[in-house]
């Protein structure tokens, strides 16, 4: 399974529940039967595109956002002087595109999703192309630069998906991570989460996954597990110490041209709000937390939302009314989503 929820006990409890009944992010029953809104979810790929409300496939690519700079983003320095900073295996550098680190893009050249805007967030299983909304939100190692370019000739924007807060054990580029920086187990099986406070070791290591999301052509960046301090990380981690390592990831993202959301971490949005893009959340109407997300949309920064347990009729009118991109999707993160 590729996707991590937040492990706050309600969510282990809810997730333990699941996986009991649903362990593969392919292939399990709920590809197999009907999805919620009646619509035939196995497989995908055969349902014919439809926008959000249930209409057809516009004439003209749906509006994706405005090319801004953030304001209140403080300026990037150069790139990092990692030694031996190169594409990871996995990545598939895009034609022409050399690997390692690039140079600072020009001010305002990066991608700034707009609140409302529709999405797909799919982590498991081959990438439905034929779902009509302006962006999608994949797995950065599990598709190469060949679907990030067919999304683009669709007209969508493409967020690479990558866990910048816990080792995994089944990814390419598993063994360059030390023992070291590993700490206790998250929850989901093979993953242990990251000691963020050694930054001189994980940032040359988060600037290579994040140079693969660059030379594959991604216009974003969800990194995922950065809210470590206030888990049972292994670690005696602090609050500073998050922001540290959350504002460097910002920092990476925006040397490479890429917008970057805030993922959770909800306590700490008032003070990295000016350093990401959009946010990620999960959940925040089963757990009554909806409105401390809503300064990114005050802000002009869309809220890509989702709710697992709940079903559309109990969350969508209180996150349309606070400009959320919201939906409903299994837990699994495969093609099916049922939007607001």
């Amino acid at each position: 399974m590729n996707r991590r929820t937040r492990l706050l006990p309600a969510a282990i409890a809810l997730a333990a529940a699941m996986l009991a009944t649903s362990c593969s992010s392919s292939g399990s029953d709920d590809d197999n039967g009907s999805s919620a809104d009646g619509s035939p979810s196995s497989p995908p790929a055969a349902t014919a595109p439809t926008t959000p409300d249930g209409g057809t496939t516009p004439a003209t690519p749906p509006d994706t956002g405005t090319a801004t700079a953030t304001p209140g983003t403080p300026s990037a320095p150069g790139p990092p002087t990692a030694p031996g900073a190169s594409t990871p295996p996995g990545a598939t550098p895009a034609p022409g595109t050399p690997g390692g680190t690039t140079a600072p893009p020009p001010a305002g050249a990066r991608w700034q999703p707009t609140p409302g805007l529709a999405w797909q967030w799919q982590l498991g299983g081959t990438v439905d192309q034929s779902v009509d909304v302006p962006v999608y939100d994949i797995d950065g190692f599990e598709n190469d630069a060949s679907v990030v370019a067919a999304l683009h000739a669709k007209g969508r924007k493409v967020i690479c998906y990558i866990n910048a807060g816990s080792w995994e054990n089944f990814r390419p580029d598993s063994a360059t991570f030390a023992k070291s920086l590993q700490g206790s187990d998250t929850g989901w099986k093979g993953e242990k989460w990251f000691d963020i406070r050694k930054l001189d070791q994980l940032k040359p290591l988060m600037a290579a996954r994040f140079d693969m999301c660059k030379s594959k052509g991604f216009d974003a960046i969800e990194p995922d597990t950065i809210e470590a301090y206030n888990q049972n990380s292994g670690f005696p981690l602090t609050p500073d110490d998050q922001l540290r390592y959350n504002r460097m990831l910002a920092q990476l993202a925006h040397e490479r041209g890429l917008a970057i959301g805030l993922k959770n971490d909800l306590d700490q949005i008032p003070a990295l709000l000016p350093d990401f893009d959009f946010a990620v959340n999960e959940e925040c109407s089963q757990f009554d937390e909806c409105d401390r997300v809503a300064p990114f949309v005050k802000a002009g920064k869309a809220v890509f939302h989702v709710e697992y347990k709940l079903d559309t009729n109990q969350f969508c009118a209180k996150a349309k009314s606070l400009g959320f991109s919201s939906m409903q999707k299994k837990l699994d993160l495969n093609a099916w989503r049922k939007p607001c």
